[in-house]
């Protein structure tokens, strides 16, 4: 097999570092315009390889995963996540996942559904007119959900003793992982004092759900007595898994939903074909799973954000051997890239990519786009357990604000994509918002 490599060179001994955390995505985009399968760059003394044939993307996360360990940028949140399903490594991992699987299936979706529809209809519900930070909102609300789903609590309680200690340690968590230079967790003054306390304080409120729970009240689809069945009653592993899912799950979901507004603000026709749906499917009544299943559009945008603002926007791996692709090799340390921004942004695989466009979703994925050229989710057996929870979720979210609100973006030439441990909107998403 013959393959294209691009090799960056540099006399800067910390090589591309400088370029690449100035603009991670205009550099990434740069290597992309290269046409190459692989684009070799080095940051300090550590060799990586930007990884763009679906094939070669293809082995990494499924045929030849065991070949490569994950990234470590979330060793920084282990203080609160443990040894959860993102931290995890092998053989632990694979153990836990098919422990945690029984729990994301369809029949247990719908009981979900209805706790989503509810919350996100009493959220809405006290929402004033005016001006709204986008991000902000889609943050509070998606935990929400989550919080209803997982650890049945309702709004107040979720925001009062979920949310303020979860965005300390997003903020702190988030800094550190992106810092090269860094105190130890175990100097604790000043901010990591702060981020310390947060996460004492929501174990201490997870703690208490999962060991006041009634079981007696439990319905057959109850998340945490699945879960802790699930765990075989280790609170402890119980606990670290409903971190993973409340730090991991309510920001990807918030900010994919932000960027789906963000899109449709953007393009007129696009807009007006999901409000002409969801008044035709919905209209002024509640929202039920039955209607979330005709959505058919609102499904195929929610699609298109995910292609061209994908929040999860790229991974890392460390190869543990050398591996060979076409005479190429990735050697034993070096970092594997893997990113869903640069390769849903591809010509080669989508034509006219910067343009939204939510008919290349006709039936899933399209026909025409190789395997790994579209992994939102990542793939593989690391590959997000909970994405079809994520995605009825954003289709809850997204529908019923349509149905219920109108909307028209702020300063919307301003818009910056950041990307930090997801893909955000640089100093939030605003947008003036009215009840229709």
């Amino acid at each position: 097999m013959s393959i294209k490599v691009k090799k960056l060179s540099s006399i800067s001994p910390l090589g591309q570092l400088g370029k690449f955390k100035e603009n991670p995505l205009a550099f990434l985009d740069e290597l992309k315009e290269t046409d190459s399968d692989i684009a070799q760059f080095r940051i300090a003394n550590r060799k990586v390889h930007l990884v763009m044939n679906p094939d070669f993307i293809k082995d990494i996360l499924e045929t030849r995963a065991a070949g490569y360990r994950q990234s470590s940028k979330f060793d920084e949140l282990k203080p609160l996540l443990g040894e959860g399903l993102i931290t995890s490594e092998d053989p632990k991992h694979k153990e836990q996942r098919k422990k945690m699987a029984p729990l994301f299936t369809k029949e247990h979706m719908k009981s979900y559904r209805l706790k989503m529809i509810g919350t996100s209809e009493q959220f809405y519900s006290q929402q004033r007119e005016g001006e709204w930070n986008l991000s902000d909102v889609m943050m509070e609300l998606s935990l929400a959900c989550l919080s209803r789903t997982i650890l049945g609590m309702d709004l107040a309680e979720t925001k009062e003793k979920i949310g303020a200690p979860l965005y300390q340690i997003l903020e702190v968590g988030t800094k550190r992982i992106q810092s090269l230079l860094k105190a130890p967790l175990s100097f604790k003054v000043g901010e990591i004092k702060a981020y310390a306390s947060a996460i004492d304080e929501l174990n201490k409120t997870v703690d208490e759900v999962i060991l006041v729970r009634n079981e007696k009240n439990y319905s057959p689809y109850d998340f945490l007595k699945m879960l802790l069945e699930a765990c075989e009653g280790n609170r402890l592993q119980a606990r670290n898994e409903i971190m993973t899912m409340l730090l991991s799950g309510h920001e990807t979901t918030a900010n994919w939903i932000t960027w789906c507004l963000y899109a449709i603000c953007q393009n007129e026709d696009v807009k007006q074909n999901l409000y002409r749906e969801v008044d035709h499917v919905a209209g002024r009544n509640k929202l039920t799973p039955a209607m979330l299943e005709r959505l058919t559009y609102s499904k195929k945008v929610l699609n298109e954000s995910l292609r061209l603002y994908p929040p999860q926007w790229m991974l890392g791996r460390t190869a543990v051997n050398d591996l060979t692709y076409g005479g190429y090799t990735i050697q034993k340390g070096d970092i594997a890239l893997l990113s869903p921004y640069v390769m849903h942004r591809h010509p080669k695989f989508y034509p006219d990519p910067l343009k939204f466009k939510p008919e290349r979703f006709q039936e899933g994925i399209p026909k025409d786009v190789p395997d790994f050229a579209f992994f939102p989710f990542g793939g593989g057996a690391r590959g997000c357990i909970g994405n079809h929870f994520a995605f009825q979720e954003a289709l809850i979210i997204l529908s019923m604000f349509i149905q219920k609100f109108d909307i028209q973006l702020v300063d919307e030439n301003r818009i910056v994509p950041e990307p930090f441990i997801t893909l955000r909107v640089k100093d939030g998403l605003r947008g003036e918002v009215w009840k229709r």
